[in-house]
């Protein structure tokens, strides 16, 4: 699988698997641990998990500009290491459910997630970086595509197990608390507490209790402040996981440091001038790379503005309208069920697809009918708009959000199966891996030699836009029937794949 690639891939993409398994965990339980820790809305906790993600990718621009200026991009995203993980640290301690002062915690836990942010965007775009400049040769140039696919595929290791860790840490505490999960209670308890519970989602409420307590429940006032303070401090503790695994993601990093290669100090145009292995570009060249890149870069936008609610809307959806119990696994000292499961699809698809896709890919190219990667994005974009018709057609006849929460949450008859987000993450998973990998590695490939590392920020910088962008979903999921919601995901995709096929000329001519 490796043959005809660069030692140095096996390398960085270890380092980043560390990484990626602790940012995941965090990923998949942030937005619902912001609503459980926090009581807010699907809105509020889809707007700050919609600045988070934007910063990760905006701030990965300045961590390029960085790395570009000094040229230190080992130290660079060693840096971003050690900062991603003093970031875990302030969100792993636990602190006291109900907050005493909501507005301090909450401005303590957005300063955790800012730091976690800026430390991504020393290392994720610059590690990137190096990856490409792993290819900027006639041995390894040729497997460039297939070279981030591989990159793509190993890194997304460390997302596949990530959510099932963070749900055990969490589930775990409830049943050593002897409370059980339940994917309603947070939200009931706070409607409780705020003295906005129904009287349906009171009866609904008591019931639960019941169900989830080893013992009888005297006082609802005590089980409501119980449930909430040891379901966000098994939330605590799942953070503290992904400590461990940027403390992995170190060693690894700085073991295998020597396989990365070192870029070329800046030198004079004179002196470039004289040396014949500099590749020369005129002003004109790199102006149309910078343009291609910058329209690609406007392209994508939709693409992740639809593809990224999977951590916002689609988990929504998988709390509250998914029968779980349909993905539960008892362990026996630990069952694992909970909304955050299904994060684990997409790095699960990602691994077994991969392969698959960079065969197809290889069998195309020997008989010269390979798809530029400009049309690759294209045609993911299209299979992106697919995912979202199923999910509109699975979700027709669903209640409003609204309804839910009167109710009390609905029952497990009322839910719909969880093979309706396992198929749509399956498409979505096809459509990211011919977005993503391709898009990291058309930008490698098109970025002037000098400014690899603000474009490689550039491409997470237009991915920051579409992030900014999620909040709209939490809106509309809150607002609007649901598969409307959905249909807005399709209309962003395609008005995606067809700008991308009016500038396929072009990109194709650049990119040559």
């Amino acid at each position: 699988m490796f043959k005809g690639h660069p030692k140095g891939l096996i390398a960085a993409a270890l380092a980043n698997m560390g990484e990626r398994f602790g940012f995941y965990t965090m990923m998949a339980i942030l937005v619902l641990f912001l609503q459980a820790k926090f009581g807010l809305s699907g809105t509020n906790a889809g707007l700050i998990y919609s600045i988070f993600y934007f910063s990760i990718y905006i701030l990965a621009f300045v961590g390029g500009l960085i790395a570009d200026r000094t040229r230190k991009y080992k130290g660079t995203i060693l840096m971003g290491i050690l900062v991603m993980a003093l970031g875990y640290i302030i969100l792993s301690i636990p602190t006291p459910t109900p907050v005493p002062n909501q507005t301090l915690f909450l401005i303590l836990s957005c300063f955790g997630l800012f730091t976690i942010a800026f430390g991504n965007g020393l290392f994720k775009g610059n590690l990137q970086a190096l990856v490409g400049q792993m290819y900027d040769n006639e041995k390894y140039g040729k497997n460039r595509d297939n070279g981030f696919s591989l990159f793509y595929m190993f890194i997304n290791v460390g997302a596949l197990f990530a959510p099932f860790m963070a749900v055990g840490m969490r589930n775990g505490w409830l049943q050593s608390h002897g409370l059980g999960y339940n994917s309603d209670l947070p939200e009931l308890c706070h409607s409780y507490l705020d003295g906005t519970i129904s009287g349906d989602a009171m009866t609904r409420l008591s019931t639960l209790a019941t169900e989830v307590s080893s013992g009888p429940v005297t006082s609802m006032d005590a089980f409501v402040n119980n449930y909430l303070n040891v379901f966000t401090t098994g939330f605590h503790y799942a953070f503290a996981i992904s400590l461990g695994a940027m403390a992995i993601s170190l060693i690894v990093y700085l073991v295998n440091k020597k396989f990365f290669p070192n870029p070329a100090p800046k030198v004079s145009k004179e002196e470039a001038a004289k040396d014949t292995s500099v590749v020369q570009m005129d002003a004109k060249e790199i102006k149309q790379r910078i343009y291609a890149l910058i329209a690609v870069f406007g392209v994508v936008i939709f693409f992740w503005f639809s593809f990224h609610q999977n951590g916002l809307t689609l988990t929504y959806f998988a709390k509250d309208y998914t029968d779980l119990s349909g993905i539960s696994i008892d362990l026996g000292f630990v069952t694992i069920v909970g909304a955050e499961i299904f994060q684990s699809i997409n790095p699960i698809f990602i691994v077994l697809l991969t392969p698959i896709i960079i065969g197809i890919f290889g069998w195309l190219r020997a008989k010269g009918k390979e798809p530029s990667t400009p049309r690759k994005i294209a045609i993911g974009m299209f299979i992106a708009a697919l995912a979202y018709v199923l999910m509109a057609f699975g979700s027709f006849d669903l209640p409003l959000k609204d309804e839910v929460t009167a109710m009390g949450g609905l029952e497990a008859s009322q839910r719909v199966t969880p093979f309706l987000l396992i198929g749509t993450y399956f498409i979505l998973t096809l459509a990211e891996l011919f977005i993503s990998p391709l898009g990291i590695s058309f930008v490698s490939k098109v970025a002037p030699p000098h400014l690899q590392g603000v474009m490689q920020g550039g491409w997470l910088g237009a991915t920051a836009l579409g992030n900014q962008l999620l909040f709209i979903g939490a809106i509309l999921y809150d607002s609007v029937p649901i598969w409307m919601t959905w249909s807005v995901f399709v209309v962003a995709c395609l008005i995606s794949m067809f700008t991308m096929i009016f500038m396929l000329k072009w990109l194709e001519r650049v990119a040559k």
